[in-house]
């Protein structure tokens, strides 16, 4: 038997002070990957701040718990140069009075819902309308508007940040006190931002998430986004009325404006002679994502490239649609980040979820959500440069 040499109680002591240090050091070096600055107030005194999550690339995601917004994303272009990709404001009172939706988590239902209504075993449902008849974006007084309880979270890859709010029973109409995790990731040897969701309720209810980030590749107000090629990977869309309210067609985009199966030129079609066009003033559909397998796996959806730039996004999610939006209501925005001013389709929206209006058309995936059940659902936006 090998006997090993006892070790003297200074030998042992200095070890432990070592060993100390080290997980000193580690946890003051991931500790620099996310920094709370404060943001403001809410008008009835509730602190809101700001957090950046950061990469050894350079890459950076700010993310406020008003709302849990992203307020920007600071990636490099293809020579390097870093520049903020999605537009926002820079005070928390933009976001407070802003309609945009910029960079918002939004619930409880993305997208809207007819009429303000919808029926759950055999109740109907009463929503607040803020998009004429019908409903936008979780109501009047959407998860947008809400301040949310952040805090940063222990994760292998990279940053990671939690925020979580108790939407309550009949809030905006919606039934169910319904329980919302979102949590940010930014791993720390990749350009790409992860976000996950999860939701419980206790109460038969629906729920449709997504991320309203508004991007431009060339950087927040510098210029439009006609000349970005978009591709989607979808072969059918999802056609609506005049209110934007999906018909329950699922229409093939071969042969239309609307297919985008290879990369195309946002503007190239947009103003072209057609009725959908015509009723979203360019872009505003709902695309149906292309998958084989499994629906709930994560899935490439969509690309994005910015030729003057060389920046490329792709968002990849476990949701069955993505609403492409061409920035179409964008009317002077005067008061954007480092005061850049955001015009007429000066932006994209590539929105991951469910269809429009799902709770009223029983063929569509559904999204009930259901006491015994845990929602999961996530999106990551990769950026590379070419």
């Amino acid at each position: 038997m090998l006997l090993t040499p006892k070790r003297s109680a200074a030998t042992v002591m200095l070890s432990a002070c070592l060993m100390l240090l080290m997980l000193f050091v580690c946890a003051a070096g991931a500790k620099l990957l996310i920094e709370k600055k404060p943001f403001g107030k809410t008008d009835d005194g509730l602190a809101v701040d700001l957090y950046v999550l950061s990469n050894k690339h350079g890459m950076e995601a700010s993310i406020t718990n008003y709302g849990a917004t992203l307020v920007g994303l600071k990636v490099p272009d293809r020579t390097g140069k870093i520049d903020d990709v999605v537009l926002g404001y820079d005070t928390l009172d933009g976001y407070v009075t802003g309609k945009a939706y910029f960079g918002a988590t939004i619930g409880r239902y993305a997208n809207r819902i007819a009429q303000g209504k919808f029926s759950l075993d055999g109740v109907t449902y009463t929503l607040s309308k803020n998009d004429g008849q019908n409903t936008l974006h979780g109501g009047v007084v959407g998860f947008n508007k809400h301040v949310w309880h952040a805090r940063e979270v222990s994760n292998p890859e990279g940053a990671s940040l939690e925020l979580t709010y108790l939407s309550k029973d009949g809030e905006e109409g919606f039934p169910g006190n319904l329980s919302v995790v979102v949590t940010y990731t930014l791993p720390s040897d990749r350009n790409e931002l992860k976000i996950d969701y999860r939701a419980t309720t206790d109460k038969d209810t629906v729920l449709n998430l997504t991320n309203h980030a508004y991007f431009n590749l060339a950087g927040q107000g510098n210029g439009d986004i006609l000349q970005h090629l978009i591709t989607l990977h979808a072969n059918q869309f999802t056609p609506v009325d005049e209110t934007l309210i999906p018909t329950g067609e699922l229409r093939d985009v071969k042969g239309t404006p609307f297919d985008f199966l290879r990369p195309a030129v946002i503007g190239a079609r947009i103003d072209q002679d057609d009725q959908q066009l015509k009723f979203g003033k360019g872009y505003d559909e709902s695309w149906v994502i292309a998958k084989s397998g499994d629906p709930k796996a994560l899935t490439s959806a969509a690309e994005a490239y910015d030729p003057r730039s060389g920046r490329v996004l792709e968002v990849l999610t476990t949701e069955p649609a993505i609403q492409f939006y061409s920035g179409n209501h964008m009317d002077y925005i005067a008061n954007g980040k480092a005061g850049k001013t955001y015009d007429f389709r000066s932006a994209f929206c590539l929105e991951t979820q469910h269809f429009p209006d799902s709770p009223n058309h029983p063929a569509f995936p559904t999204t009930e959500l259901r006491p015994a059940e845990s929602y999961h659902s996530t999106t990551i936006l990769r950026f590379s440069d070419r």
